[in-house]
Formats: C-alpha cells, sequence, structure tokens
C-alpha cells in the first residue's frame, strides 16, 4: 500500500520459503518468479531439503495468484531446471541450453563482463560487481527483464549503471596492497562459491573470518567449517548472531568441519582486527556471515555491530601503526 501511495508501478521482492509455507503472499498476484539455485538452509524450519524446495515451488504456479506467473530459473541447477520443464510458461538463463545463455565472462574483485546469447543475438555487458557468483545473478536478471517485456539493449545499459547490494561481496576501501571483501555468505555452498571466487581473484592468501547463527540450522556448521578451511589459506572462527545458544558449543559444531588449523576467537570484532592486522601483500580478508547487518543478537538483545565499521577501524588501526 506504502509503494502505491509512493507512486510505483513495480516491485521487485524476495520472497522466503518461510513467507511461502506460511501463505504470507497468497494475496499477491506475481507476474514474474526467478529462481536461483537451491542449497542447504533453513532447515530448523523445514523438515528435510525436499519439503524446502516444495515450499519454494509454491511461488512457481501452485498458489491461485501464480497460476499465469513467468517462472525465469536456472537451468544450471537441478531444481531450477526441473521447475522450467514443469512450468507451461518459462524463460531459463544458464551456461548451456537456455534461452538466455552465458557465453563468456571475466570477473574481478570489483566488476565483472559477461557476454550472453538470446533469440539468436549476443549481447555483452560490464556490471559494477565482482565475485563469479554474481554473473548468475546477473544472467537471472537479464532473464527476468525479459520476461516483463524489456529489450536485451535496454537490459545492458541498466546493468552496466547497477549498485552492488549493501553487504555482498563489498569491499571495504583498505587503501593498501590487500583486500577486505564482506558478505553475507551465511550457508555452506554461499560461503563456498564466495571463497572460490576470492580464490580466483587473488595472487596471495585468503583470510577467511566466519561464524554460524544460534537458534538456527547446526547440521550446517560443520560444513561451512569444512568450506572455510578447505578454501582458506588463514580460518578466524568467531561469533555470528549467538541468540541465546553459547558461542562456544556453536564454533564446537563448526570445528568439527574443519580439516586445517584454526584460530578460533568467539569475539567477532577481535578476530576481524585480527585477521586484517595480519594480512599480507596479495590477500584477501573475507569477512562472511552478516554482510549488511548493523547488529548483533546476544541472548535476546541487539547491540550495534557493523563487519564493514569494524573493518575499516581496523584498517584503519593497521595504518596508524604502519
Amino acid at each position: 500500500a506504502e509503494f502505491l501511495v509512493d507512486g510505483a508501478n513495480a516491485v521487485v521482492m524476495e520472497v522466503s520459503s518461510h513467507a511461502l509455507a506460511q501463505k504470507r503472499v497468497e494475496g499477491i498476484e506475481f507476474d514474474v518468479g526467478v529462481f536461483t539455485n537451491l542449497s542447504q538452509d533453513h532447515l530448523d524450519f523445514h523438515p528435510d531439503m525436499a519439503q524446502y524446495f516444495q515450499a519454494k515451488r509454491r511461488l512457481f504456479g501452485d498458489l491461485p495468484t501464480t497460476k499465469s506467473i513467468v517462472t525465469v530459473a536456472n537451468v544450471d541447477d537441478e531444481h531450477g531446471a526441473m521447475l522450467a520443464a514443469q512450468s507451461s510458461r518459462s524463460l531459463s538463463f544458464g551456461s548451456v541450453d537456455a534461452d538466455v545463455r552465458l557465453v563468456a565472462s571475466e570477473v574481478w574483485l570489483d566488476r565483472l563482463r559477461l557476454s550472453f546469447d538470446h533469440a539468436g543475438h549476443q549481447y555483452e555487458a560490464v556490471v559494477p560487481v565482482g565475485g563469479k557468483f554474481n554473473v548468475s545473478n546477473c544472467l537471472g536478471v537479464v532473464a527476468a527483464a525479459i520476461a516483463l517485456g524489456l529489450s536485451p539493449h535496454d537490459v545492458v545499459r541498466a546493468l552496466q549503471n547497477v549498485r552492488a547490494a549493501s553487504g555482498r561481496f563489498e569491499s571495504v576501501p583498505a587503501g593498501g596492497d590487500f583486500n577486505v571483501i564482506v558478505d553475507y555468505a551465511h550457508t555452506p555452498d554461499a560461503l563456498e562459491k564466495l571463497l572460490l571466487s576470492v580464490r580466483e581473484l587473488t595472487s596471495g592468501r585468503v583470510v577467511a573470518v566466519f561464524g554460524c547463527g544460534g537458534d538456527r540450522d547446526r547440521t550446517k556448521r560443520p560444513k561451512m567449517g569444512a568450506a572455510a578451511s578447505t578454501l582458506s589459506d588463514v580460518v578466524y572462527v568467531t561469533s555470528d548472531n549467538p541468540r541465546t545458544e553459547d558461542p562456544a558449543a556453536i564454533i564446537a559444531d563448526i570445528m568439527l568441519g574443519v580439516s586445517a588449523e584454526a584460530k578460533v576467537d568467539p569475539d567477532r570484532k577481535s578476530a576481524i582486527r585480527s585477521a586484517i592486522a595480519e594480512a599480507s601483500s596479495g590477500d584477501v580478508v573475507v569477512i562472511a556471515g552478516k554482510g549488511h547487518e548493523d547488529y548483533q543478537i546476544l541472548g535476546t538483545s541487539k547491540i550495534h555491530f557493523d563487519d564493514r565499521e569494524v573493518a575499516a577501524e581496523a584498517i584503519a588501526e593497521r595504518s596508524a601503526c604502519a
């Protein structure tokens, strides 16, 4: 209602599996639904991955208000391919046999270049967001816009002026010969993709700082520990939003999956400061899990905490001591 009052004629919204399972969006008529991928998350709410997917698929034609929805699906993901095949109205995107098909890409920490094919024509865009995983996200944007009737030329122009989402592969200016990236990655799949992207883009070490949320799916914790220890040179295991759980117990769960030596510091601020203090030339410090959040949940209380602010302070301290 507020959007309507403000004169908006289109809305892009993220629809959670919780909202779909709890029927909180059944009164909304969606024109286009975009499916990017499915990986382990929210198993504290959904009994298993199959039911997690069933909740997600409600958006793609299973609701009375989505019978005529256009399903825009990433067919590089097996669940996306399934949705595209079962939908009467679909537009696929991906690297093989897709309506919007990736031809080539080149990725840096702060930007990417992608070429894609649609309807026999090839297009190219330089997008001011970094990270290999964002190539697929950009393809999804292209496909969704085409599904809404926009021309590929207009979409390319828009992509080249896009602003990166806060806390998603966000660079914190380090002013030196190393880099700091803050990202919201808080699942095993997201952390793996994040670290793989950084690994391909750095000449030095990958230094990872991360934790896991309390009162949430415990089974993903060792998997995140495994991803971090496998794909990073240095790992700091710390707190995320512990909520009512003991931070030490959460860290112990994470450490079950850690296959190499890791540094443990339950104090997130201290862990970030230590990681930045030890960074060498060519290194990338990756601070994962909270991204855009400007708070930390301790017990039932929220305190102000922003990874980007803490990182900037640590960088300033390091520079002052140089």
